[in-house]
């Protein structure tokens, strides 16, 4: 199977400005999240980070690593991987994972996963991951984002909202293990650079504007996201200097 990797990481953030540039053990985020995607083995050849700020340029040609200037003015991540495509000139075929910048924790198999599902979708233009949730109070969380897909797994809603709603009341027992009809999004996508094109030449859909999801551009223009169910979650990526000393803390009694 043959795809790309593509890290967006973005200078600036509201809660934490400058966290691709933090430092874990001795080394900046960006170099540890690019470790994860390089873990895949699918080679550096094939790894990009897009970044729109010359110290994060700077920082990964230092290291060695792909790195290509994206604009600034980007609404959403899609946004920034179409342009990542059209200046790698990706064929249309091409397959696109698109790697969160501030995850330095996230399992490489979960990469994999992602371009596998799309790979064996041959009508899909997207892929993505879904996990039960097993805790109400996750179920009526506006922070996280269910999910609903058919029988087949193909995506038919993500909202903030308490997706499916159970008009007789949320039973604790329908909820345990993998069997809950509940899934919460995970934010790994894999995309067609085809399906690339097309996103980011669509105006901003309602249900987009309203939920603040960006993948539901895609849905409402009919374009296929193929859904895969795992176990658990992963770990929370970095939004916070909280978040940043836990990781700290993990990756340093890990030896990373």
């Amino acid at each position: 199977m043959h795809y790309k990797i593509v890290i967006p990481s973005r200078f600036g953030s509201s809660r934490l400005p400058g966290k691709p540039l933090k430092d874990i053990n001795g080394k900046p985020m960006v170099w540890h999240v690019y470790q994860r995607a390089l873990e895949t083995n699918i080679g550096a050849e094939n790894i990009v980070v897009a970044t729109d700020h010359q110290g994060i340029f700077d920082v990964c040609t230092e290291f060695g690593i792909q790195v290509v200037m994206t604009r600034e003015d980007h609404e959403s991540g899609t946004d920034r991987l179409a342009e990542v495509a059209e200046l790698m000139n990706w064929a249309d075929d091409v397959m696109v994972v698109n790697l969160q910048g501030d995850e330095p924790l996230l399992p490489p198999k979960l990469i994999e996963l992602t371009a596998q599902v799309l790979s064996d979708s041959p009508l899909a233009g997207m892929a993505t991951l879904g996990c039960p949730i097993n805790d109400e109070t996750d179920i009526h969380d506006a922070n996280c984002v269910k999910l609903v897909a058919d029988h087949s797994g193909k995506a038919m809603y993500f909202s903030r909202a308490a997706i499916p709603f159970a008009r007789d009341g949320f039973e604790a027992d329908a909820m345990q293990g993998s069997k809950s009809p509940w899934l919460r999004h995970i934010g790994m996508y894999a995309y067609r650079v085809a399906a690339l094109k097309q996103i980011a030449a669509m105006p901003m859909a309602v249900v987009e504007g309203l939920e603040k999801l960006e993948q539901l551009r895609a849905l409402w223009n009919g374009i296929h996201i193929q859904v895969a169910a795992i176990e658990s979650a992963p770990g929370h990526g970095i939004d916070t200097q909280a978040d940043l000393d836990r990781v700290r803390q993990i990756m340093t009694e890990a030896a990373y």
